[in-house]
């Protein structure tokens, strides 16, 4: 129990906690503050931001390298300072050399995240489930993980190394390469784009760590189930962009319908209700704090 309460003490000590209670994790992408007030009220016990997703949702660019750490880090601290989940971060490449790589673990350390992954894509990456990926030399990337090994205070933060070369390189080039990434000291391997059940057992042989799968749709995984997953031996199963597409295609259809019905009339139905929107913010429990203060200062 004293083993547990420590690990509890610190953002990564919590996202390694959730890892040992939750079998596997199930890790939610949430875009926004308040989407991750939603995960987290719905029972999740850790949280994801995509790289892509603020990309897309806070940039309105393409995952193509645009975004920087900054970008990033934004809407980390938003999420990290909204709810007491751990955090995972995608940053991409680390932004830049050894020395960049080492200022991003610290901001994010700093920012109150969780966990990182950091993939072997080139710096001008694409998104891991479109054509044309390009990846650096393994031992670059050793150099990669070994800086944000370097660059942590806090043991308990996770580096994660995710890997891109299934696609262009195969199965055993992808496995070579988690086996070095983990002895460069990662903490955790995340294959990206597989694309049958039956190579997460070798992945997790490989990497003798926990593996995440990223169950994200319209892209090269199949959406296996979580129970699917564990019997393969992933640890961590993201849903990265589930909840954003979701959030988007709605606010596309209340646009839609606006525009050409003059009225939103017909949509409420994909609307959050007012008081579910109150309830979700704790918003009474706000009014009531300053009904309480205004009262202390009226006269008597």
């Amino acid at each position: 129990m004293e083993a547990n309460e420590e690990l509890r003490n610190s953002a990564g000590g919590k996202f390694r906690y959730a890892l040992r209670e939750e079998k596997p994790l199930q890790v939610a992408g949430a875009i926004t503050a308040f989407a991750a007030r939603m995960a987290q009220a719905t029972g999740f016990k850790a949280l994801y931001l995509s790289g892509g997703g603020v990309a897309a949702n806070s940039l309105g660019l393409p995952d193509l390298g645009i975004s920087t750490m900054e970008d990033v880090l934004t809407d980390a601290r938003r999420i990290t300072n909204a709810t007491s989940l751990p955090l995972l971060v995608d940053i991409d490449t680390g932004w830049g050399g050894a020395f960049n790589i080492a200022r991003t673990i610290r901001s994010m350390e700093q920012a109150g995240v969780a966990a990182v992954h950091m993939e072997d894509q080139v710096g001008t990456k694409r998104c891991g489930h479109r054509p044309g990926k390009e990846i650096v030399s393994k031992e670059e990337m050793v150099d990669r993980i070994k800086a944000a090994v370097d660059a942590r205070v806090d043991a308990s933060f996770v580096i994660m190394a995710r890997t891109d070369a299934l696609a262009g390189e195969g199965i055993e080039s992808a496995l070579d390469r988690c086996a070095a990434y983990v002895e460069a000291g990662a903490d955790m391997i995340f294959p990206e784009a597989v694309t049958d059940l039956a190579l997460y057992p070798r992945f997790k042989a490989a990497a003798g760590v926990p593996v995440l799968a990223n169950i994200t749709e319209f892209g090269h995984t199949p959406l296996y189930t979580c129970e699917q997953l564990g019997r393969a031996g992933v640890d961590i199963v993201l849903f990265c962009c589930s909840a954003y597409r979701a959030m988007n295609a709605a606010a596309l259809k209340v646009y839609q319908a606006i525009r050409a019905e003059g009225t939103q009339q017909g949509v409420l139905e994909l609307m959050q209700t007012r008081a579910e929107l109150y309830d979700f913010l704790g918003y009474h429990e706000y009014e009531q704090t300053l009904d309480r203060l205004f009262a202390k200062n009226k006269p008597s």
